[in-house]
Order: structure tokens, then C-alpha cells, then sequence
């Protein structure tokens, strides 16, 4: 019976036509307050991205003016009969053409227009609240300017990335992350309130509070969920300066071993602990002096040779120390206490001091430098894992030391560690409930209330710095390593240089880590094949899945980022059927569409039987069907595993 009936969905699924295709005019009749383009430049860009690794040329591209465009454009998508896809792009700062979609339109968020529910004005800059600490910014913003809006009334958001030409709603559906994360957490846990379009093409207001599902989901979801079209930051005081030091290791113990001291400070006052912690891998003399080291003295160039490198690699701390020229003649004492107690080599102290939006701004400066030289837009084969501490030096021995060897390489790597449960500072609602004064019984404590007021200030949300509730993977320690190859591809004859070399080295440390039993999660994922992320979510998968079948269930949204495939059938519509087939003398119609397909097997590890207990009654048959409860039904005596069903030969990436 089980071998029949998987038969019976291979030859379903090998005669259904899941591409999705629509007359660019159609889309045209939309009635949009911006501009649906099908030019063929708007088209060329949206169809690339920063990685040029993959590319995928979409049907149109939207310019929104408004999160009401970007709704009716998605409705417009979810209600089709013939269907199409929708992806918001918005930097482009993808790798692996996340962003991109063949069978629908781009949304080009970071564009020309900034739509909005920010107020009167459609094109309004980032809305800063001084007194309650927070800014409303579009979610097509780059954080640049976010930071610039911000600075005006001497507030800045708490944590960022390392590059801030990326788009607000980019980095909140990946988590956002770079030095200050041991700190405030990533930019995910700095977020008050979303204003979200859904995949069914539903503008919904979403917060701790409020549609607290659709939030967790989206924080982190890879775009999956719906499109940021509002996002609400948490903001604080912006220091003026920013001292900025790197010292060198040749050991990597004490170089891992400093690096989570220094994190785990975060509860300290700020005298006590650096405000931003990361490092990079030093593996041949090139790197030590490249754009992203330009930090050390051309003049003075350092040489691995000259501070005694174990195994030829070196490791640089990367710290800093904010202030403000009222605390200035006190900075001094406290970099020198913090210094005390890390073990680096003594004669590789580097400093230099820098406002602090220079110092947030310095990746765009090399930027500059490498767009001079024709070696920005080249392909970008990065990888970004995400490590457990206990594992950490297993890695550098099978990988720093072992695959990338004394290859010259061409970028940075990184790697710093950040905690992962630590809870922030109680919401400032939650402060406003205790600095009440009378109980429900009428009687009056206010010593008790405004000790409470004493001990929480107001802050972040109650919740933890990674969130198990938001989509975002992380390994199941305390303490996790990020290890990010940045490298850029070559066209300059060195083999070790060129896209095949470094995406085979990729694949090549994912196999190690593998083998070597490394649960390394990706950040930034990319991955081919449902399998892969199944096992990338692990224990999330389930709600992950779940999730998207809720609020994006015609799989519309991000399809670049090869989890789901869309579904042709349009919503409300009934599927049609391959006739009558017949199993076990049992006469049952086969639905076409591969929604079906996907929700018996893609849900979980194997199809539960249903409540139902009886088969359908073959009279009831007929050429078309609604639902799934008859399979259901007939499988309530069997359960077909994803395993089996592969084994059969019949591979589901033929089919869905």
C-alpha cells in the first residue's frame, strides 16, 4: 500500500507545471502611488546582487510609494489564479541571490522612494521619539541614515552591523550583528514594533505585545513571513569618540580565552568593559596589511615572521572604548586598567581615536578605496558560520591552520564570540507598572514601588538577547563564535583567488565541520535542498514551517531563498485533479497543485495520521478535491518517512 500510494504522488507531481508565469502588462494595471517597472536597467539591477554569484532576472520591479503598494502588490500575488512571486530587495547585499525571484517582481525597498505609515508625507526621513528613546524608520532605510537622522538629537541605535549600507528590514530578517552584540544584543532584540505585509498581502502592526507571533516569526525569518515595511529601533545616547585599539596574538587559547572575558563584562558599569568586541584571522602577511587592516601603519607594516606566529597565524583583538569630551581625560585609566588583564604580545598595541560616527562608518571608507581599484563589484563567496565555543578549537586547527593553510587570501576573516541567553534590561512599560503606588487591596507602599524603580531602569524588553521565539538558528551553548570568510573572488590569475577555488574551499570546511562533528549553524544561510533546511532548523523546523503555512501559505515571499517552492494554486480556488486514480481498488482524486505535495511531507518527518478514523468512501469520489483530510485519512494505518520516500529514487526536488 505504502509503495502504491508514493507512486501515486510521483506521478502526480512529475505532470504538474509549477511555473508560474504573468503577462508584465497585468502587473502594470496594479494602480500603484509609486512605479511598477519593467525597464530594462531597473530589471538588470534587481536581477544581481553583491555576492555575483547567481542570477535570477525578474518579471518587474516595484518602487513603492507607499507599505500600501507593496500590500496590494502581494494581494495581487496571493489571490492570482495563475500566480506569481514577490521578493523585496534591499541594498542588494545578498550572496546568493536570496533577494532574487524569476517568476514575479522585486520590490526594491532601499530605492528611490521610502514608503510609509510614518505620518503625514509618504517620503518622510526616520522619525526619532527623543523622550521615549526610540525611532520609526522605513524598512527599505539604511542604517546610515538611520544613524545620521538619529545623531541629530544626540541618540543612536544600541547594536549594528559592521557595514551600515544595509537596509533596516535586511538585517532584521537575517538578526543583524557585529562587536556590540555581547553588549545590547543583535539588532533583532533592539526592536519595539514592526509594521509588517504579510503573504497574504495584510499590513499588520506587530510588537512583544501585539500579533506577537507574526513578530518572533519575522525578527530573524529570512524574509519568509512577510516584508518589513516599519520598523520601530531602540535608541541611546550616541558618544562623540570612539578609542579604537587591535593588539595581536599568536596563541589562540589566550586570544579565545581574552575574548570571552571581555563579553562576559557586559553586565559591568561602562568604566568596567569595552563597549565593542571582535577580532579576525591573520594567515598570511597580506592580510595583516589589507583594506580591512588598513587600521595598522603602512609605514610600520606588520610581520607575522617578526612576533613568533604558531603555525604561521596570527590573531588580532579588536576593542574599543566610547566617550565623550566631558570623560576624555579619564579614558586613558580606564583602556589601561581593562588592558591589565589580557595577555596579548606586548609590542602590537595599536590606537587610534576617531569620532564615533567615523568609527561606525569605517567599512564604507574601504569601500571607497576598493571601488577605485575595480575590486568592490567582483564575486563574493562568503561564509558565515555560526560555531559553538566548545568546538571553536577544533576549527582553527582543521581550518585556520589546516585548509586555508598559508594561502594568500583575499579578505578578511572574522571571528568573535557573543552571548547568547543573557537577559536585557526590564521594559520600560514594565518599570511604569512599578512605579505605581497604591496595590489592590487600597493600600499604599511606596518605599517598596521606587526601590523597584531603583533596581530596573528603563530599557529593552524583557526577553532574551537571542530569542528562542524569534526564526533566527543559533548553536545550543551559552557562548557562540562567529566565523565569517569574507572573500572576494579574483580575476588575476591566482588560482587560490578565483570563485571555483574559494566556493570548493567553502564546501570543503562545511565537510570538515560535518565530519569532525562541529554543529556550526550558518548565518546568512544558503542552502539547495529541503533536507538541508530541515536540519539547519533543527527542533525549529516545525514551528518554522507552520509559521509560513499561517501567514505566507501560497509561499509567495523570498522564494530566492530556496526553502519553499510557491504554489500555482490560487487562494480559495479549488485544485484540479488528475481524474479518478485508483489504489487498492480504491478510486481517490490526486490534487496537482504541490502545496499539497509539501504540506504531507514537508511539515514533519512523516505524515501524521489523521483524526479521522475511516478511510473515504470511494461513492464520494470525484474529479476534484479541497483538501488533503481523504489522504489523511487512507494514511491513518501507514506513515511514509521523508527517508523512504527518497530511497524510492524519487528525488522531491524533481517535483516541487
Amino acid at each position: 500500500m505504502t509503495t502504491k500510494l508514493l507512486l501515486t504522488f510521483a506521478i502526480c507531481r512529475l505532470i504538474v507545471t509549477v511555473g508560474l508565469t504573468v503577462d508584465p502588462s497585468e502587473l502594470l494595471r496594479l494602480g500603484v502611488e509609486g512605479q511598477l517597472s519593467v525597464d530594462p536597467c531597473d530589471v538588470e539591477t534587481a536581477s544581481l546582487d553583491f555576492g555575483l554569484i547567481s542570477r535570477s532576472e525578474p518579471m518587474a520591479v516595484l518602487h513603492p510609494g507607499s507599505a500600501d503598494d507593496i500590500a496590494r502588490l502581494v494581494q495581487a500575488a496571493y489571490l492570482s489564479s495563475q500566480g506569481f512571486t514577490v521578493s523585496a530587495r534591499g541594498h542588494g547585499h545578498s550572496i546568493n541571490g536570496q533577494a532574487q525571484t524569476s517568476n514575479g517582481v522585486v520590490i526594491e525597498m532601499s530605492g528611490r522612494s521610502r514608503g510609509s505609515r510614518l505620518g503625514p508625507g509618504n517620503l518622510a526621513k526616520p522619525q526619532v521619539a527623543v523622550k521615549e528613546m526610540h525611532v520609526d524608520v522605513w524598512g527599505g532605510e539604511l542604517w546610515i541614515d538611520v544613524l545620521r537622522s538619529t545623531l541629530e538629537h544626540g541618540l543612536a541605535p544600541k547594536s549594528w552591523t559592521d557595514y551600515l549600507y544595509l537596509s533596516v528590514g535586511g538585517t532584521l530578517s537575517n538578526g543583524g550583528i557585529s562587536g556590540q552584540a555581547f553588549n545590547h544584543g543583535p539588532q533583532i532584540s533592539n526592536v519595539y514594533e514592526l509594521d509588517v505585509v504579510t503573504g497574504k498581502g495584510e499590513l499588520m502592526t506587530c510588537s512583544e505585545e501585539q500579533n506577537s507571533k507574526l513578530f518572533h516569526a519575522v525578527l530573524g525569518g529570512l524574509g519568509q513571513f512577510g516584508i518589513i515595511t516599519r520598523a520601530r529601533i531602540a535608541l541611546e545616547p550616541a558618544p562623540q569618540r570612539v578609542r579604537w585599539i587591535r593588539v595581536l596574538y599568536s596563541n589562540f587559547s589566550t586570544f579565545t580565552r581574552d575574548q570571552e572575558h571581555l563579553i562576559s563584562l557586559h553586565g559591568e558599569p561602562s568604566t568596567l568593559k569595552f563597549d565593542y568586541v571582535e577580532g579576525f584571522v591573520i594567515v598570511d602577511e597580506g592580510l595583516i596589511n589589507n583594506w580591512r587592516s588598513s587600521f595598522f601603519s603602512p609605514r610600520n607594516p606588520v610581520k607575522i615572521s617578526s612576533v613568533g606566529a604558531n603555525g604561521g597565524v596570527l590573531y588580532c583583538l579588536e576593542i574599543t572604548k566610547n566617550y565623550d569630551e566631558s570623560t576624555g581625560d579619564t579614558i586613558d585609566q580606564e583602556v589601561e586598567a581593562l588592558m591589565k588583564s589580557l595577555n596579548f604580545i606586548p609590542s602590537t598595541v595599536f590606537t587610534t581615536d576617531l569620532p564615533y560616527i567615523d568609527f561606525l562608518d569605517r567599512v564604507h571608507k574601504a569601500e571607497l578605496k576598493l571601488r577605485a581599484k575595480d575590486l568592490w563589484e567582483v564575486p563574493h563567496p562568503w561564509l558565515n558560520l555560526f560555531v559553538p565555543k566548545s568546538r571553536i578549537a577544533d576549527l582553527d586547527r582543521g581550518v585556520f591552520k589546516g585548509i586555508l593553510g598559508n594561502n594568500k587570501t583575499s579578505g578578511p576573516i572574522l571571528i568573535y564570540p557573543m552571548n547568547k541567553n543573557k537577559p536585557a534590561r526590564i521594559d520600560k512599560s514594565f518599570s511604569l507598572l512599578l512605579t505605581g503606588t497604591q496595590f489592590n487591596d487600597g493600600s499604599d507602599r511606596r518605599s517598596g514601588r521606587f526601590s523597584c524603580q531603583a533596581i530596573f531602569s528603563m530599557g529593552s524588553p524583557m526577553r532574551r538577547w537571542w530569542d528562542q521565539r524569534s526564526s533566527v538558528v543559533t548553536p545550543d551553548e551559552e557562548v557562540f563564535y562567529l566565523v565569517a570568510l569574507l572573500r572576494s573572488a579574483l580575476d588575476n590569475g591566482e588560482e587560490t583567488q578565483s570563485l571555483e577555488y574559494l566556493t570548493d574551499q567553502n564546501r570543503e570546511i562545511l565537510s570538515f565541520c560535518d565530519d569532525a562533528g562541529i554543529n556550526v549553524k550558518q548565518y546568512l544561510p544558503h542552502y539547495t535542498t529541503r533536507e538541508e533546511w530541515m536540519d539547519h532548523f533543527g527542533d525549529k523546523w516545525d514551528q518554522f514551517y507552520q509559521r509560513k503555512m499561517e501567514f505566507d501559505p501560497r509561499r509567495i515571499l523570498a522564494t530566492g531563498q530556496r526553502i519553499f517552492n510557491p504554489s500555482s494554486a490560487s487562494a480559495g480556488t479549488v485544485s484540479p485533479c488528475l481524474g479518478p486514480v485508483i489504489v487498492d481498488r480504491t478510486v481517490i482524486p490526486i490534487p496537482l497543485s504541490g502545496a499539497y505535495y509539501d504540506e504531507l511531507t514537508a511539515g514533519s518527518s512523516h505524515i501524521q495520521p489523521s483524526s479521522l478514523a475511516h478511510p473515504p468512501d470511494p461513492a464520494m469520489a470525484t474529479p476534484f478535491l479541497t483538501s488533503f483530510q481523504w489522504f489523511y485519512s487512507l494514511a491513518s494505518s501507514i506513515e511514509i518517512s521523508e527517508a523512504s520516500f527518497h530511497r524510492s529514487g524519487l528525488s522531491e526536488s524533481r517535483f516541487c
